[in-house]
């Protein structure tokens, strides 16, 4: 009797097993259908730019290749030269004023962050739960909505139209800090400070000696995070500068923009608005690959205990 039973039950099981094989694939396709229409939202205005880059300012709206395929004309070289000079080469002050705010903000922002993460994290002092919280709060407010009180206070200060008008709010990051201090919060052992304090270091000597190499890997994401952010900048620039020569790209092709929008009354650059925003994410693909390896690497690193 024992037998027969146990003859009964495998064949439920196997079709219990089966079943559940089945539902299994079925979530494998609907999350990898998923992933897949993810990757099409992300790449296909990425590669309709490098295709609309390639055309001429008729082709882009009359081309033969459709709005995602090259058209039988190749314009991309005609239109970085066109690009480079049109009206005297301000593209190219545009792309240094770029560099110059991401650079010095993100890196400045970023050092601030792991600084201010790093004591949150570590060390204990009154008010320090306080001013975390108050720190959660700002991660919460839109960055939109900080342009006019910005605008308002540099004016008092008289750095209107300015590049300091720029780069002060860009070192402030609330989201920076918040993410140095969590990771620094296991990453860091209680115990390795300790010891290094019982053998005499210092404070300064113990964060760049011990903390900040295993900080690396958040050092890495809030610099991509930082820089990132402060490129694609768009309305603090818009508020507050002036002068065409200080404007950064994204602000300068929006003028573009705004010109051959016009109509009739203005000159169509549309060719040299899509060619100059495909150069202007170059080097943020760059600093990404650059990057990569180490925060990669330190991510692994940090995961094995």
């Amino acid at each position: 009797m024992t037998t027969a039973t146990t003859q009964q039950t495998s064949p439920r099981r196997a079709g219990q097993r089966r079943a559940g094989q089945r539902r299994i694939g079925q979530r494998r396709i609907g999350s990898h259908l998923f992933l897949l229409l993810a990757v099409l939202y992300f790449v296909v205005p990425l590669w309709w730019l490098v295709v609309g880059s390639t055309k001429s300012n008729s082709g882009l709206f009359v081309g033969s290749g459709g709005a995602l395929w090259f058209n039988d004309e190749f314009a991309l070289w005609d239109n970085v030269k066109q690009l480079f000079t049109y009206q005297g080469g301000i593209y190219w002050t545009w792309m240094r004023n770029s560099f110059v705010y991401a650079i010095v903000g993100g890196v400045g922002s970023t050092v601030l962050a792991v600084l201010a993460g790093y004591a949150l994290a570590k060390y204990r002092f009154r008010g320090r739960n306080l001013y975390f919280s108050m720190l959660l709060g700002s991660v919460m407010v839109p960055l939109t909505a900080l342009t006019i009180p910005t605008f308002v206070l540099l004016s008092q200060l008289g750095m209107i139209n300015t590049m300091w008008a720029v780069i002060l709010p860009s070192l402030l990051s609330p989201i920076g800090v918040y993410l140095v201090r969590v990771y620094a919060v296991d990453a860091i052992p209680d115990e390795m400070l300790d010891a290094g304090r019982v053998d005499g270091a210092g404070e300064l000597r113990l964060f760049f000696r011990v903390a900040l190499p295993l900080l690396r890997p958040a050092f890495v994401t809030v610099l991509l995070l930082t820089t990132v952010a402060t490129w694609n900048n768009f309305f603090l620039p818009l508020a507050v500068l002036r002068d065409p020569q200080l404007l950064p790209v994204t602000v300068g092709i929006n003028q573009w923009q705004t010109l051959s929008n016009a109509g009739a009354g203005g000159e169509q650059v549309w060719n040299l608005i899509t060619t100059g925003a495909l150069v202007s994410i170059l080097p943020l693909i760059v600093a990404f690959l650059a990057l990569q390896k180490y925060w990669q690497g330190g991510l692994s690193l940090g995961s094995i205990k």
